[in-house]
């Protein structure tokens, strides 16, 4: 494990055309390295998640991406990305391809990466949309001993993994605390895993139902304090509802939505300053 400062760990690890996978479910979502992801104009990049949400639609609307693999995708309580929307409506700023899951399917997706295997075996759901869809993925297999309906999901195999985590300690492990969702299993799943954290401690004091990532999984992390705002990191800060509600507005309109990151993303040297920008305490 490598203990790098953020630009680098991006520089070093996330190149162009990589698939990357900035994992959180509701909170620990690791915006201060997607942040930099745009600073560095990544470009071309498959981009994964179980949930995409504001930063997918910020690296989204900055043409970062080229490839979107998602179970569900939208401002978690307010409505649409509407860059997301734009890309895939209007090719804006460039084409997005798709590649849609049910959240099952993606947890299965994960789960069969992590193990090694080429896809993932679920239970039939009933028919959808998705089954439809020119290229979709999921095949149905009948069970040779009982001949139920299977689903056969294909493995998810991230060239990088991202996630945000509380802890550190001396030797690497990482402490994850709170709801979790698929962070082991795409942390498991992906060929490198970079982790951004809120501190480094000397031990870690795991709690009932925490979650702790060895060392030796771990590729690099970097101490960022603050490292999922808006989102919340439990133990540390709240979610702030209010910049959800703002970014409705902000990415309806594209010129509003690259003022914005002009002035709060690039224009800012590191995560730190972009907080400071904000006027937000870390």
């Amino acid at each position: 494990m490598r203990l790098l400062p953020l630009r680098e760990a991006i520089a070093t690890y996330v190149k162009d055309g990589a698939s990357v996978a900035l994992e959180g479910f509701t909170h620990l979502i690791p915006f201060a390295a997607g942040h930099e992801i745009i600073r560095q104009q990544r470009r071309g990049l498959h981009l994964i998640r179980m949930t995409p949400d504001l930063v997918y639609d910020q690296l989204i609307g900055m043409g970062c991406a080229a490839r979107l693999t998602f179970s569900w995708g939208g401002n978690p309580g307010v409505g649409s990305l509407h860059r997301l929307r734009d890309a895939v409506e209007h090719g804006w700023p460039q084409p997005l391809a798709l590649a849609e899951f049910t959240h099952a399917e993606m947890a299965v997706a994960y789960q069969a990466g992590a193990s090694g295997l080429p896809c993932g075996v679920m239970r039939r759901n009933a028919m959808t949309d998705l089954a439809r869809v020119p290229g979709a993925s999921v095949e149905e297999l009948r069970c040779p001993f009982t001949g139920a309906a299977l689903a056969l999901v294909p493995a998810v195999t991230p060239d990088v993994t991202i996630l945000h985590a509380q802890q550190i300690d001396a030797r690497g492990n990482v402490l994850m605390c709170g709801i979790v969702g698929a962070a082991k299993e795409a942390a498991m799943a992906a060929r490198q895993l970079l982790v951004t954290v809120e501190e480094q401690v000397e031990t870690l004091r795991a709690d009932m139902n925490a979650l702790i990532l060895p060392g030796w999984v771990v590729t690099a992390a970097s101490i960022v304090p603050g490292g999922a705002y808006p989102s919340y990191a439990q133990g540390y800060y709240p979610r702030d509802n209010a910049f959800y509600l703002a970014w409705d507005e902000i990415a309806r309109d594209r010129r509003t939505f690259s003022a914005w990151i002009e002035r709060y993303v690039l224009a800012a040297a590191d995560h730190a300053a972009q907080l400071r920008a904000l006027g937000v305490s870390a």
